[in-house]
C-alpha cells in the first residue's frame, strides 16, 4: 500500500491543474473578444482566424462578429465574465468533496480584470473601507494614530497624550502605572484611591509587622484611624465619641472633656436651659399613662459632682464606668451649674455653680445629669433617669440590675425613636393615648443633630454590658412581644421579664 502522503498528493495535484486550465480557456475566450474589439487598422476579418497562447494549451478563436445587440460593450463584457466565473464555480461544485480546491486567486484576476476595463480611471480613496495592515486607532480618542509615537498597552494603542490616569486626568508619563479593571493610573493616585488615610492626622496608615495595614474603623461613624491614636492622648468627644482630627478643634470642657463642634451645636449648658426638656419628657411619661405624681428636682452637674453623689449613695446601684446620669435616693449637699459657661478661644470659661441641699420628700430626693451634652443625648439620660424614679415611686422595689437598667434603657430608645424616626407611632399596648413629644421639639431638627439621636440609638442597642446591654435587648425583646404595660406589670410581679 502507499504511503497516505502519496496518494493525497496524487489525488490534488491533477485537480490543481484541471482547475486552472478550464478557466485559462475562459480568460482566453475574454481577451480574444476583447482584442477583437479594439482592433485597428491591422484587425482581423470575420475569415480570418488568431491564435492566442495561454497556459500549456493552444487555442484558436473566431473573431467576434460585429453584433446587432444594442447594448454597451462593458454590459456585454461583464456579462460574459459573470458567466464564466458562473460555469466555473459550477464545475467545481461537481467534483466529490475530496478533490474540491478552494482558491480565489483566479476570481481576483478576473474581478481586477473586469475593474480595469470598466473603470480605467483610479477611484478615489476611502479610508473608511479600507485600512493598511498597519493602521492603528488610538483607544483614547478613537482616531488614526498615524506614523507618529505610541504606546502599546492593554490589548491596544494609545497617543502618548491619549493614555490618561482615570482619577486626576492627566497622561500617564511613568513606565510603571496601576490597572482597576481596564481603568489606568498614576500609581500616585491609585494608592491615594486604595490606601485608607488616618482621619486624624491625615497620613496613610502605616502597615505592622506582618505587612498589612491595620487600623481602628468607629463600629457607627466609620472613622478610619491609626492604632497608635488610642494610646497618644487624642481627644476624644465625651458625646459622639470621634477622636478629634489635626485639622480641627474640639472644645474643652471646665471637667476634663472634650466635646466636637456638631455635638457643640445643641449641647445643653445649665438647669435653666434644661427645664424645657425635663418637662417636655414627663408630658412623654404621661402620654403613655405612666405619670409621675411627685415633683423630681432635676440638677446638671459637673463631673465631678456628679461622681461624689454617686459615691454617697448607700443603695449601691449599678452605674457605668463613664456616669452621665443619676437618680439620687438620699439627702445630699450637689453643686449645680446656675449658669452657663461662655466659649474662650477652644476653651468653656466662667462657668457659674451653686450648692444645693436636697432633701428627701419621697423615694426619689433629684435627678442629676451631665452638663454640657447634646440636647438629644440629654434628653435620653432624662427618659432613663425619670424611669429609675417611676420604678421607685410605683413600689418596685429589689429590681436586679438587668431588670431595672434594661427596662429604663427601653425608655430612653423609645423616646429617642419619637424624636429621630419621622413617622414613629408608639406600639398600642401602650394605650391610645398620643405618645407624640413634638412639645419636647424647638422646631425642626438639622440632618446633624438627627444623625447623632441615630448614633445613641445605636449605642445603646450595641452595649456589650450586662445590665446595660444584656438588660435592654432581654427587656426590649419582651415589650416587643407583649406591650409595655403587660412587661411592667409583670416584672411587678415576679422581678423578672416575661419569656
Amino acid at each position: 500500500m502507499a504511503p497516505p502522503s502519496s496518494s493525497i498528493n496524487h489525488i490534488s495535484n491533477p485537480c490543481v491543474y484541471e482547475r486552472k486550465s478550464r478557466f485559462m480557456k475562459w480568460l482566453s475566450k475574454l481577451f480574444k473578444s476583447t482584442g477583437s474589439n479594439r482592433g485597428g487598422g491591422g484587425g482581423s476579418t470575420s475569415g480570418r482566424h488568431h491564435p492566442q497562447f495561454l497556459g500549456e494549451e493552444s487555442m484558436v478563436w473566431p473573431a467576434p462578429r460585429r453584433s446587432l445587440d444594442d447594448r454597451s460593450r462593458a454590459d456585454r463584457e461583464k456579462e460574459e465574465l459573470d458567466h464564466a466565473i458562473a460555469l466555473s464555480l459550477a464545475e467545481d461544485l461537481k467534483r466529490p468533496n475530496g478533490q474540491r480546491w478552494r482558491s480565489n486567486t483566479d476570481e481576483d484576476y478576473a474581478w481586477a480584470l473586469q475593474d480595469s476595463q470598466l473603470n480605467p480611471s483610479y477611484p478615489p480613496y476611502d479610508p473608511s473601507h479600507y485600512y493598511p495592515r498597519s493602521y492603528k486607532v488610538c483607544g483614547g480618542c478613537n482616531c488614526d494614530i498615524g506614523y507618529g509615537n505610541y504606546l502599546g498597552c492593554m490589548g491596544t494603542y494609545f497617543h502618548p497624550n491619549c493614555f490618561r490616569c482615570r482619577s486626576c486626568g492627566y497622561p500617564i508619563t511613568e513606565h510603571e502605572f496601576s490597572l482597576s479593571g481596564k481603568d489606568p493610573y498614576h500609581k500616585s493616585c491609585f494608592k491615594e484611591l486604595t490606601h485608607p488615610k488616618c482621619e486624624v492626622c491625615h497620613q496613610y496608615i502605616p502597615t505592622n509587622g506582618a505587612g498589612l495595614i491595620e487600623y481602628r474603623c468607629h463600629p457607627f461613624w466609620a472613622q478610619k484611624y491609626c492604632p497608635s491614636h488610642e494610646h497618644d492622648h487624642t481627644s476624644r468627644c465625651c458625646s459622639c465619641e470621634r477622636l478629634e482630627s489635626w485639622n480641627t478643634r474640639y472644645y474643652s470642657l471646665e471637667d476634663g472633656r472634650s466635646l466636637c463642634l456638631e455635638c457643640m451645636e445643641s449641647a445643653i449648658m445649665d438647669t435653666g436651659d434644661c427645664q424645657p426638656l425635663y418637662h417636655a419628657i414627663r408630658d412623654y411619661y404621661e402620654g403613655m399613662n405612666m405619670k409621675l405624681d411627685q415633683q423630681i428636682p432635676m440638677l446638671l452637674v459637673e463631673r465631678q459632682a456628679l461622681n461624689e453623689a454617686i459615691v454617697g449613695e448607700k443603695n449601691g446601684y449599678h452605674h457605668m464606668p463613664e456616669t452621665r446620669g443619676l437618680c439620687l435616693s438620699e439627702e445630699q449637699t450637689v453643686t449645680s451649674i446656675l449658669r452657663r459657661p461662655r466659649i474662650g478661644g477652644n476653651r468653656l470659661v466662667g462657668m457659674r455653680t451653686q450648692p444645693q441641699k436636697l432633701t428627701r420628700k419621697c423615694e426619689v430626693t433629684a435627678i442629676l445629669v451631665l452638663y454640657g451634652l447634646p440636647r438629644l443625648l440629654t434628653g435620653a439620660i432624662l427618659a432613663h433617669e425619670l424611669m429609675h424614679g417611676w420604678l421607685r415611686l410605683k413600689g418596685y422595689c429589689n429590681l436586679n440590675p438587668e431588670v431595672e437598667e434594661g427596662i429604663c434603657q427601653v425608655l430612653s430608645y423609645m423616646w429617642l425613636e419619637s424624636e429621630v424616626l419621622p413617622d414613629y407611632r408608639n406600639m398600642p399596648s401602650t394605650s391610645s393615648a398620643s405618645t407624640s413629644s413634638s412639645s419636647s421639639k424647638k422646631g425642626g431638627k438639622s440632618e446633624v443633630e438627627k444623625k447623632l439621636g441615630e448614633f445613641f440609638m445605636h449605642q445603646i442597642a450595641h452595649d456589650a454590658s450586662p445590665a446595660y446591654g444584656e438588660g435592654f435587648r432581654a427587656a426590649n425583646a419582651a415589650v416587643n412581644k407583649y406591650g409595655l404595660r403587660r412587661t411592667l406589670e409583670h416584672i411587678r410581679l415576679t422581678g423578672n421579664f416575661p419569656l
